[in-house]
């Protein structure tokens, strides 16, 4: 083997292991922010058969240098292949049901040499979801016309939300000239003849009611 040739493969052997060494502090960082419902693993696709170089919050009892799966081999077979594929339904092996997203990297030659994987554990979420489908429900039938607020006060809250959402922000982090340009809209609209209207635009801002006054001048 000539020396420019070693030289070469040894270069792109120190590439490899510089790639995979940031590859896995990625997967240790998104494990620790997803732990405890979501599996992170990291493959190696230059190593079908061994692919699995780190897991982290183990969900499928898979282990390390277990083989690629079906979506990984896919990608070793066409360099075309997605290289995204985000919020796809999956299961574990016990029957769980899954969201997975699948990150394929791809070295300076544009062959994937690797993928990162995302496995949300569902069942967690779901159970939340039916029980707080359940907490929130009301009996429309038969249930008495009644309001908790004072008359307008829905409109005014609506009026100030969709203000904030304009410019990209929310009704407490409004600045001082964007809450004098809320106040003349909301006088234009009506809305300061509503009774305790100043409580109302004061509590939904978070700033006094004197500060309310102030603004309106």
């Amino acid at each position: 083997m000539s020396r420019r040739k070693s030289t070469a493969l040894s270069k792109a052997g120190a590439d490899r292991k510089a790639l995979f060494d940031q590859l896995q502090q990625i997967a240790k960082g998104l494990g620790e922010t997803f732990a405890p419902f979501c599996e992170v693993v990291l493959h190696d696709l230059t190593h079908p058969k061994n692919a699995i170089v780190a897991i982290h919050n183990n969900l499928s009892g898979r282990k390390v240098g277990q083989p690629a799966t079906e979506l990984g081999l896919a990608r070793i077979a066409d360099p075309d292949y997605a290289q995204v594929i985000a919020n796809y339904a999956n299961s574990f092996a016990d029957g769980r049901q899954a969201k997975s997203t699948s990150i394929g990297i791809k070295d300076a030659k544009g062959d994937y040499v690797a993928a990162l994987c995302l496995n949300v554990d569902l069942t967690l979420f779901q159970g939340l979801q039916s029980a707080i489908g359940q907490f929130v429900s009301v009996e429309a039938q038969n249930s008495p016309h009644e309001t908790l607020n004072p008359v307008g006060a829905e409109a005014i809250r609506a009026h100030i939300d969709r203000f904030a959402a304009q410019r990209a922000t929310t009704p407490r982090a409004l600045t001082t000239e964007d809450r004098r340009i809320l106040l003349r809209e909301l006088r234009e609209a009506g809305c300061m003849q509503v009774r305790r209207s100043s409580d109302i635009i004061a509590a939904h801002l978070g700033v006094s009611r004197a500060t309310v006054y102030a603004d309106a001048r």
